[in-house]
């Protein structure tokens, strides 16, 4: 019998939204896909549902419609909900900017520099009533909001003023899923080795385990299930095999290894049009390649070293949290070298956000915002100067790109994070135009460039590769400079977005038991 969660508002008399919430053995296990599948599962049962994470920490954001920062895994598990995303389902976002220190983020606005001892000691006392209110406004407003722990909940060091894990779980009166990736090996061991290590009623709270990332035949795992459901005293509710292709974000650079790895395996770059992204130590909103990753005659290779760079028909300089530091790197490497090169033998390249910032003359730093460097000469490719000031830039932008390699005005949607603030020492040939945002009533502003023949440019804009018809006409000039076929309808991405949350959903749906997932949320499942 086909089965699925009734739950209402109108039907709570606690006026509550129910809990449930996914944690890991580790990062990167799985936990930001697993809960943005139970997401669109209960929105496709007529469920309200927000996501929650009270703690998260990664280079890759999200901005808000009203020009808030938060995690981008919230911010897409949002889009599984079909709401808007807001600051109470991501409060405390954590960017690192140098190995000991980041920049934290509280309700989508910068707070404050601080390394871990001092945001331990001196902030996570304050965060508790922080994350706690936040949560409260998500469960006033919804049915059901779907929670996701950072790391592990088995950090002894940590345990005691956890804000997103155990502690978070005891505060939402969640029960918790415990997901561990058998993909990286030692899946037993791992589960085991954390109950072990949680205190009676933190074990308690974990209602079952998902060995996600599965590869292979599933009977051959049996017994390895069976016994460990004896040994735990815990069902393991599902084995998730690996899914491939999802055209859907990943949180942080740990994931990012991943894709780094398996860029290596190139097949023949004469057939493809080739696009090298420099890997900066300090990337940030990776995100901005993934359309790139879904077109077929497309090969991206993450390159960090001189050596790897190539003959690539094209350049991306992604974003970066420390733009001084990673253009540092580029010179150390020899890869802006390299860069050099490749724009004087006709190349292409296009830059990012703090990418963009290292393509002018200067970068400044008086008061040591980002670094230590005060004054760094930049790559030169434009006549522009980047001043780093307190005040962060975080925005909703529509605009349109004219001239280059565009053979019409394309309209642009995209977001802005960053620090520095950008302006050009003399005329600059083809900006990019904006528009007027409709949510901070901004006037028009150059936010970008093109070089005279089009094939170097910048823009401040994160997502500009997710609109589909401006990728198109880029990645058309690529094609014919190199003898490939012309493509003349553009992929459209944000609909293979929307199918990979259903297709997500589904697959999550048939490998777990999805009765025992709603009777955890519910108490109890009805009939359809």
């Amino acid at each position: 019998m086909t089965r699925k969660l009734e739950v209402s508002m109108n039907a709570n008399p606690m006026k509550r939204a129910r809990t449930i919430m996914f944690q890991g053995t580790s990062s990167d296990v799985g936990k930001s896909l697993m809960a943005a599948a139970l997401c669109r599962i209960l929105v496709q049962d007529g469920c309200k549902v927000a996501p929650f994470k009270s703690q998260n920490m990664s280079l890759n954001s999200y901005v808000t419609v009203d020009g808030k920062e938060i995690g981008r895994a919230q911010g897409m598990q949002a889009d599984a909900c079909a709401i808007a995303a807001t600051t109470d389902m991501n409060p405390i976002l954590l960017k690192p900017s140098q190995d000991m220190s980041s920049q934290v983020v509280v309700h989508g606005k910068p707070f404050k520099e601080l390394d871990a001892r001092s945001y331990r000691e001196e902030y996570l006392p304050m965060a508790e009533t922080i994350v706690k209110d936040a949560l409260a406004r998500l469960r006033a407003e919804n049915d059901v909001v779907v929670i996701e722990g950072a790391g592990s909940p088995a950090e002894i060091n940590l345990k005691d003023r956890d804000i997103v894990n155990m502690r978070l779980a005891l505060w939402a009166d969640a029960p918790v899923i415990l997901v561990a990736d058998i993909d990286r090996g030692g899946v037993f061991a791992s589960i085991v080795g954390t109950l072990d290590i949680l205190e009676p009623q933190e074990r308690e709270r974990i209602k079952g385990i998902i060995i996600n990332k599965f590869r292979g035949d599933v009977s051959l795992l049996q017994p390895g299930i069976d016994w460990l459901e004896e040994r735990i005293g815990k069902p393991v509710l599902g084995v998730v095999p690996y899914l491939p292709n999802l055209q859907l974000e990943d949180e942080d650079s740990a994931s990012l290894n991943a894709k780094f790895i398996g860029s290596r395996n190139e097949g023949d770059r004469t057939k493809c049009v080739d696009i090298a992204v420099i890997r900066l130590p300090r990337i940030s909103n990776f995100t901005d390649i993934d359309p790139l990753l879904h077109e077929p005659d497309v090969l991206i290779r993450w390159i960090d070293t001189a050596f790897d760079f190539g003959n690539p028909d094209a350049v991306i300089l992604p974003g970066s949290k420390n733009t001084a530091e990673d253009l540092l790197f580029l010179r150390k490497s020899g890869i802006a070298d390299r860069l050099m090169e490749h724009v004087q033998h006709g190349g292409s390249l296009a830059g990012i956000c703090g990418g963009y910032q290292m393509m002018g003359e200067r970068l400044l730093d008086p008061d040591h915002v980002e670094s230590g460097q005060i004054e760094l000469a930049g790559l030169g490719f434009f006549p522009m100067e980047t001043v780093f000031t307190s005040e962060k830039r975080t925005v909703r932008v529509k605009g349109t790109a004219e001239g280059g390699f565009l053979s019409a005005p394309v309209s642009i949607n995209g977001y802005e994070i960053h620090m520095g603030q950008s302006s050009f020492t003399q005329k600059i040939h083809q900006p990019f135009r904006i528009v007027k945002d409709h949510f901070l009533h901004e006037p028009v502003y150059s936010d970008g460039a093109l070089t005279m023949n089009g094939k170097v440019w910048g823009t401040y804009i994160h997502g500009v590769m997710h609109n589909d018809e401006f990728r198109r006409q880029w990645l058309n000039k690529l094609r014919g400079q190199k003898g490939l076929p012309i493509k003349e309808k553009a992929i459209a991405f944000q609909d293979l977005r929307e199918k990979s949350f259903d297709r997500l959903a589904e697959h999550f749906a048939k490998h777990v038991d999805m009765e025992k997932i709603y009777s955890l949320i519910t108490g109890g499942v009805k009939d359809e």
